[in-house]
């Protein structure tokens, strides 16, 4: 049975192309939207007259093929929140209007940060216009301030400001991630200058939440630990904010991240525990579509309490199409299960395909049903316990061929042990959900015992502890691993011609498979050939100086730490795996640089800048210097000026007066970001 000989598959494709389309081009709604209407009409009216001597042309392939990649087009522009008539975009201006009042109803807590609360809110209304869009709330931490409440309603004066692009090479995109959340600005505020709003008005995120807290407040006087609360809210109630660093980082470094966050393998379970306490209803009439709807009820009521995030609902959605098939004994494919989950996922929410645990999920789900079976075949052990532990380690290694190459551009690192993680964890992994839900409904109606309370409490405790020594073994983590783009899609290539091939071994799939090798390597040559630059690079650092100066794939690091080594620190860390870099050399820091034919001065503290015979193309303004800068410019000429982040703010704002007197350009780091100079 051909994989593209299912229509859904071919319409799911089509319908992710179009997205992409629309991501990556700005095309017109006015253009698209009777384009699509045409293609839709003429394809209806094809299936209508013609029927089935038209299915099978190819003329009705492409017709298809364009409708539905017209219709992905047309469903992110539709999605888009930008272009809602309502959306607070089309009528304020952040930028040039002025802020008199704000209103906001609480829509999530989100994990906060070293200075602030975060929460990720709907605006109400702006200077008593009714509009909506969504919004990054920031309010300063205060530790007699009780965090808020969903659904809960503000006003502030406080202003719309823009979200803050990376500053450093490499460094992680969050306002690209906020914006494919539809979120484009954020608020600045604290406690003062927010204003409650008393409101009857409760949506079905507010009673999740109020449920959630009720749930905790019971637990919470059984005495768990700190971190065995955090994982049973994780694990059964879908919020991760209190899990800490520590253990989010052993259990990432052990492979085992995936457990942390409610999806596929959770609900899979969760549907098995359903499916057989259900059984019973099948001896009554119209028993199975009773129980079918009980299943998916508690399905998607678990997704709503989990706070309906990309995960649970992809998984959820995929299981209640499982959970049918399963049922009403209809054979499915695992495939068209897959593809007709990701169909409806993506079209009522476009942006999920962005989202990083949906292409995990997919990727890992789609690897195990290509390669498990053919792993399994390998080894058939007698002994049942072994067979079982064999069934699970050929599942977890099936979903690495998934996971491996998008974790590796995501992630950079590779644990080597993740296979002994989900060996031990998985296969325990259903008696702590099955025992957690009982613990939760016994804790809300007051009747657990502290006893069983103290068992439960205690296993999850031996998994965090067993987690924990996993990711201890450094030698078998392999981390601050460099892969492209392009490695990425050569590599899938390399696993689907694999893929094909243990299916069936035959000279062509032999010879596609090896040609894909081929391919990988060619990408393999390809970066590491394009990464043979040098750079002279000048970081932000607040309140420090960080020069580097990459050659190749070697990079020589100038800094003024006190205390951190710049090999440890993130800017440089994520700057090496975004560019290669082999080796790390420290130096330091000097007054004048020779790059290329470029000569750069390094104005420090002590304010030395006329040097005989020098006449250097940029100067680099450090550790805020008491110069008279319009003097430095009369003096020697600069090209240009460039200020780190070891300055006063006032000196920045003295300085770039005085450049802007003289015509001449000031980059800050602070605000334009790291300069880069790179060698023609």
């Amino acid at each position: 049975m051909k994989l593209l000989n299912f229509a859904i598959i071919k319409i799911t494709i089509c319908l992710i192309v179009g997205i992409l389309v629309a991501h990556y081009f700005n095309l017109s709604i006015s253009l698209v939207l009777p384009f699509t209407l045409i293609l839709t009409i003429v394809l209806l009216t094809f299936l209508i007259v013609e029927k089935k001597h038209l299915v099978k042309s190819s003329g009705f392939g492409i017709l298809t093929i364009f409708t539905f990649i017209a219709i992905g087009i047309l469903n992110y522009q539709l999605h888009d929140q930008k272009s809602f008539r309502k959306h607070y975009t089309q009528h304020f201006d952040p930028v040039t209007d002025t802020v008199e009042t704000i209103s906001f109803r609480i829509r999530e807590v989100l994990k906060p940060s070293v200075y602030h609360d975060k929460y990720r809110v709907e605006i109400l209304n702006i200077n008593d216009q009714q509009l909506v869009g969504k919004t990054l709330l920031n309010v300063q931490r205060d530790s007699f301030l009780q965090p808020f409440k969903v659904d809960a309603i503000f006003i502030t004066s406080s202003a719309l400001t823009d979200l803050n692009p990376p500053i450093n090479p490499n460094q992680f995109d969050y306002k690209k991630y906020l914006e494919k959340q539809y979120i484009y600005h954020q608020i600045f505020t604290n406690k003062n200058e927010l204003l409650s709003v008393p409101s009857d008005t409760n949506t079905i995120f507010g009673y999740a939440a109020q449920l959630r807290t009720h749930i905790n407040s019971k637990l919470k006087y059984y005495n768990f630990k700190p971190d065995e609360l955090a994982l049973i809210n994780a694990l059964l109630l879908g919020q991760r904010q209190d899990i800490s660093p520590e253990i989010y980082n052993s259990y990432s470094r052990a492979g085992a991240v995936h457990i942390l966050a409610v999806s596929g393998l959770h609900v899979g379970i969760v549907l098995l525990l359903l499916n057989s306490l259900f059984r019973p209803l099948e001896y009554l009439k119209h028993g199975k579509t009773v129980k079918i709807i009980f299943i998916l009820l508690i399905l998607w009521g678990f997704a709503v309490v989990a706070g309906l995030s990309a995960s649970v609902t992809r998984a959820v959605t995929m299981f209640s199409v499982v959970a049918i098939g399963m049922n009403l004994k209809r054979p499915s494919n695992i495939f068209n299960t897959l593809a007709i989950s990701m169909f409806f996922l993506l079209l009522f929410k476009p942006l999920f395909l962005f989202d990083v645990g949906f292409q995990m999920s997919y990727l890992a789900v789609i690897a195990i049903v290509s390669f498990q079976p053919f792993l399994e075949g390998l080894w058939r052990p007698q002994f049942k316990p072994a067979r079982k532990l064999w069934e699970i380690f050929t599942v977890t290694l099936a979903a690495q061929f998934g996971v491996v190459p998008i974790s590796l551009f995501y992630f950079n690192q590779f644990p080597g042990l993740f296979f002994l993680s989900n060996l031990v964890i998985i296969p325990f992994l259903g008696i702590i959900l099955g025992m957690g839900i009982i613990i939760i409904l016994l804790a809300s109606i007051n009747i657990l015992p502290f006893w069983l309370a103290d068992i439960y409490g205690g296993i999850i405790s031996i998994m965090n502890s067993f987690v924990r020594w996993i990711s201890l073994q450094e030698r078998f983590v392999f981390s601050d691993l460099s892969f492209s783009l392009l490695q990425v899609l050569t590599a899938y290539l390399l696993i689907i011609t694999l893929a094909f091939l243990s299916k069936k071994q035959n000279f062509k799939r032999l010879t596609t498979a090896m040609f894909a090798v081929l391919i990988f390597q060619s990408a393999l040559i390809f970066e590491e050939k394009r990464n043979q630059t040098e750079e002279f690079v000048v970081f932000q650092k607040s309140k420090h100086s960080l020069i580097g100066i990459k050659k190749n794939m070697t990079l020589s690091v100038a800094h003024n730490f006190d205390s951190v080594t710049s090999i440890r620190d993130n800017v440089i860390k994520n700057y090496k795996v975004g560019n290669a870099i082999k080796d790390i050399k420290n130096d330091t820091l000097e007054n004048i640089y020779a790059f290329g034919a470029t000569r750069i001065l390094v104005v420090d503290s002590l304010g030395i800048y006329k040097i005989p015979h020098l006449h250097p193309d940029y100067v680099v303004l450090r550790d805020s210097p008491k110069i008279n800068l319009s003097r430095l410019l009369d003096s020697i000429k600069p090209q240009l000026i460039i200020a780190d982040g070891s300055n006063y703010k006032s000196y920045l704002k003295r300085w770039e007066l005085s450049c802007m007197d003289q015509n001449i350009p000031f980059h800050s780091t602070g605000r334009d970001g790291a300069f880069v100079l790179r060698k023609q």
